[in-house]
This record gives structure tokens, C-alpha cells and sequence, in this order.
């Protein structure tokens, strides 16, 4: 499962899927919250969403795009909290939780760390083999992140293995 976190949208994409085969859409959404609510009230709702969704789908994984300083501090500000609200729910249910830069996101769908939205949105499109783009950007970024997460994940889940493998056998 993708998360791309934000106070007023927050995008959850599911796919299915490993490295080496087609990944298949299973579902995507985007949570709103209105400016107009007290951030509490729109943390609640941001976390009741992505509960349900982690009830509904069961994930054995969830990707979600790491926060980056940005010029606007109010925008990084409810990034932040969308994204704790996402690490603690998966958290919870006990899920490994990684976490991807959005230049990591857009080189692995696109091979360009530089890709601008509409291209992450026709690459998602293209690897999905869906009819048109997920809208709105969010559904698509959150998508990006869960196809990341198959396609690295998988690979740095195989090191890691290696690595702890390789330390057990030298005691």
C-alpha cells in the first residue's frame, strides 16, 4: 500500500504485485479535509481513512513518501502529521513501513528523478495498463509509492535478509 501523506488530500493506492511481474491496481482513493476544520478534526478523519483502508485491504506492506523541507513550513507542517498518523496505524498492526523520496519514487516508475506529475501520472498509467491517469495527482503519487515499493523493496528486503544472514554466521 502507497500512502502519499497531506493535510488536505491525502492519497492511498494499493497494488499487487513482485519483481519481475506485472503489478495489478487493486484500489485507489484520495482523503479529503476541508481547510476549514481544526487540523485535529482532520487528522481524525486522515486516520480513520487509512485505518479503514488498512482494515479492508490488509497490505503486507505500506510505502509512504517521506517528508521533504518545501519553501511553505504550513505545508510541511500537516505532510509531517499526515504522514505519523500513517506510520502509526500501520505500525500498529505491526506492518514494515518504508519510507521513499519523491525523486526515488519518480526515477523508479518513470527513470527520472526529475519527473514532473503528468509524467508520474502516465507512467502509473502505463504500468497498471489502466484507461486514463488516476486523478487527482495524489491517487497517482500514492500509486507510484506502492509500485516503488514492489520494485525496491523486494530487492533491499533480499539485502537485508543477506545482511543479517551474513552477521548471524560470523558469531
Amino acid at each position: 500500500m502507497g500512502i502519499d501523506p497531506g493535510l488536505t488530500r491525502c492519497g492511498m493506492g494499493v497494488v499487487e504485485g513482485e519483481v519481475g511481474r506485472p503489478v495489478r491496481l487493486v484500489d485507489v482513493n484520495v482523503l479529503r479535509t476541508s481547510a476549514d476544520e481544526h487540523v485535529s478534526q482532520r487528522l481524525v478523519h486522515i486516520e480513520r481513512g487509512i485505518e479503514a483502508w488498512l482494515d479492508e485491504h490488509r497490505p503486507d506492506a505500506v510505502a509512504i513518501e517521506r517528508v521533504f523541507a518545501r519553501s511553505d513550513s504550513s505545508t510541511v507542517m500537516g505532510t509531517a502529521q499526515a504522514s505519523g498518523i500513517a506510520m502509526v496505524a500501520a505500525a500498529r498492526r505491526g506492518l514494515p513501513i518504508a519510507l521513499h523520496t519523491p525523486s526515488e519514487v519518480k526515477a523508479a516508475v518513470s527513470g527520472s528523478g526529475r519527473a514532473n506529475k503528468a509524467q508520474v501520472g502516465a507512467m502509473v498509467t502505463r504500468i497498471l495498463r489502466l484507461d486514463a491517469p488516476p486523478k487527482p495527482a495524489d491517487a497517482a503519487d500514492a500509486l507510484a509509492l506502492a509500485i516503488t515499493h514492489i520494485w525496491r523493496g523486494g530487492a533491499q528486503a533480499r539485502i537485508d535478509a543477506a545482511l543479517a544472514a551474513a552477521g548471524r554466521s560470523r558469531r
